[in-house]
């Protein structure tokens, strides 16, 4: 996800192929068709596989599984998960991209770092890194553990893990945007008496819009789909701490195959929608 390409790049207008990008239906062919292949066997393949082996016994085995109350835990707690850390990351990352590209302050650069660090971090060291904080034996364990309060394996780690590796997703969708739009806007509502709500709202909002809904199902579609640092934190509780990409992964361990892929085509109803979605706003952006 980090490698998508913003859906507000500058439009370009059809013009004659330079002598550069022309080149022989021959050589176009073997192009389109390698990047076919290429697609049919890392994406298509894979989806027919786990179509294929999540009814492989049936569809009373695929309702049993999707109807498990483990399941349902797995289903309930990602939905929730995505609840909280969606919106967190959206305020976040329209104030972050605001700070970035209206404002100049020393400590810009290192904001950018911050946000980018993430993307070069694994989800597994970031996961580690609240354990070894608010774990029993981190550097607020024993602070933790005398107030009855629990981060790690409960609920609020797994919030603050999926927190820190999709918090970067919508900042970066606008940040490039915003700079790309300038600020000629907001000086003119300012000089004209509009405050600081006001321009937010009124210019800046406006300009954002699918930017910001194109960076918000991104960091959806990473939040439900998190495994790394959600797996460190969790505790794999059955019932409990489980989202369904884990409960996937036991289900696996366990050889019950059927109700391990009819689980994942849970995860992957889920991305054909976010798709969806997203096509949708592309076309909605490009007119």
């Amino acid at each position: 996800m980090a490698g998508t390409v913003p859906m507000y790049a500058p439009k370009q207008k059809s013009s004659v192929s330079s002598p550069a990008t022309r080149e022989s239906s021959v050589v176009k062919w073997v192009l389109i068709a390698a990047a076919g292949l290429v697609l049919l066997w890392l994406i298509v393949l894979p989806l027919i596989v786990v179509l294929t082996e999540a009814l492989k016994q049936g569809w009373d085995v695929y309702i049993a599984a999707l109807t498990d109350p483990d399941a349902a835990s797995a289903l309930r707690l990602t939905l929730l998960v995505a609840a909280i850390t969606v919106p967190l990351n959206t305020v976040f990352g329209v104030a972050a991209a605001w700070a970035v590209t209206k404002f100049r302050f020393r400590g810009k650069g290192f904001l950018i770092t911050l946000i980018d660090l993430p993307f070069a971090v694994s989800p597994v060291i970031g996961g580690l890194i609240f354990i070894l904080v608010f774990g029993s034996h981190g550097w607020f364990g024993s602070w933790l553990s005398d107030h009855d309060i629990k981060i790690v394996f409960a609920l609020p780690g797994i919030v603050l893990a999926t927190l820190f590796v999709t918090f970067p997703f919508v900042a970066r969708e606008l940040i490039p945007l915003m700079e790309d739009q300038g600020t000629q806007e907001e000086e003119a509502a300012i000089t004209l008496g509009a405050r600081g709500w006001q321009i937010f709202f009124r210019v800046t909002l406006p300009n954002i819009k699918w930017g910001l809904l194109y960076g918000i199902i991104l960091c959806n579609a990473r939040a439900m789909g998190e495994f790394g640092a959600v797996s460190v934190v969790s505790g794999h509780i059955r019932g409990e701490t489980n989202t369904l990409p884990l409960h996937v992964e036991i289900l696996y361990s366990e050889y019950q195959f059927s109700a391990s892929f009819a689980v994942a085509s849970l995860l992957l109803l889920l991305a054909l929608v976010t798709m969806i979605i997203k096509s949708w706003l592309l076309r909605k952006n490009a007119h």
